[in-house]
């Protein structure tokens, strides 16, 4: 595989910030998950043994995010012809489902706890708690500034676990204010148990996100009829036909079309124009577009049906205004 079979669009992504982020954001993180995993099982808090889960979980997805930011920057070679930007996706969904677990598991042990309640250290609760609570919002503040500098559903998946876990600090902090005056010890699993369904909804949105993007579907801000409709605005376009649009990462977009043209117009002129209006309007780089011709391609049905229409037309005099 040579250069040229790739040379029209870099298949590869470059997020220097990113990393950096991620670096910072995985030393911190694997620092004081340690440090919520003795606290959790030394107060018995739920709690914060469901808030040192999801700490655990995200050394994890960091490290996964890590990989996957790496591999974006790879090349592509004669098997990965796309590169490594899928993985960034894979990633992410990865990370969606272990959100949607960790969930799931502090559910079925909040459910155990209010059926066999158990005493927890007020103390030593609230002071992780409120130690966690300031590592996680500097954490939620640096990945969301990384977020709004380079697009990436990856570091935004990670986002969302870092978002889970500010929300369950919050909450072991009001759980153990509130059980420390009224000694009701059922606030600790009911409130992780909330935290657990703001967990699940991040993992949920990450994996709806990532599985649309693993399924080559059009992606939300495409209208595809609008897009449709803009070529055949293109000078020389009669129709426009087998079109596809599809995202290989969180901003790098791909679309093919079969375009039937009218035989006096030069069809190098047509794909120039096509390229440029997908470019301008819509930001899509990486475009196929194949010219036919109904009377010479075969399409069944379909072409027939086109011709009939279009042999029935009347001819309409060319406009100054067209695109070409």
């Amino acid at each position: 595989m040579s250069y040229s079979d790739y040379h029209h669009l870099p298949h590869v992504k470059e997020q220097n910030k990113s990393k950096r982020t991620l670096w910072i954001t995985l030393s911190l993180t694997l620092f004081f998950a340690l440090v919520e995993v003795i606290g959790g099982v030394l107060s018995n808090s739920l709690a914060l043994l469901s808030d040192s889960a999801h700490m655990a979980s995200d050394v994890l997805a960091l490290i996964l995010s890590m990989v996957a930011l790496y591999l974006a920057s790879r090349q592509p070679n004669k098997t990965f012809t796309f590169g490594y930007l899928r993985f960034e996706i894979i990633a992410s969904f990865l990370n969606g489902l272990a959100l949607a677990m960790i969930a799931i598991g502090i559910f079925i042990e909040g459910i155990r706890r209010f059926i066999h309640p158990e005493p927890v250290h007020f103390q030593l609760m609230l002071t992780i708690a409120t130690i966690g609570l300031i590592v996680n919002l500097i954490l939620t503040i640096v990945l969301s500034r990384s977020t709004k500098e380079e697009e990436n559903l990856n570091v935004k998946s990670a986002l969302w676990h870092f978002i889970g876990d500010l929300l369950s600090s919050i909450g072991v902090i009001a759980s153990a204010i509130i059980i420390y005056f009224t000694e009701f010890a059922l606030i600790d699993p009911l409130i992780s148990m909330i935290i657990g369904g703001i967990i699940f909804t991040g993992g949920a949105k990450i994996i709806r996100e990532s599985y649309f993007i693993l399924m080559d579907s059009v992606p939300s801000q495409f209208d595809l009829e609008q897009i449709r409709s803009d070529i055949s605005g293109i000078k020389g376009v009669e129709d426009v036909h087998d079109m596809h649009i599809w995202a290989i990462s969180s901003d790098h977009y791909s679309l093919t079309a079969h375009v039937f043209i009218n035989e006096h117009i030069q069809p190098f002129c047509v794909i120039l124009a096509i390229n440029e209006m997908l470019e301008r309007k819509y930001r899509i780089k990486h475009s196929t577009i194949q010219i036919e011709h109904a009377y010479f391609h075969d399409h069944g049905e379909y072409g027939e049906k086109f011709l009939r229409q279009k042999n029935k037309a009347p001819k309409k005099p060319s406009s100054p205004n067209e695109s070409f």
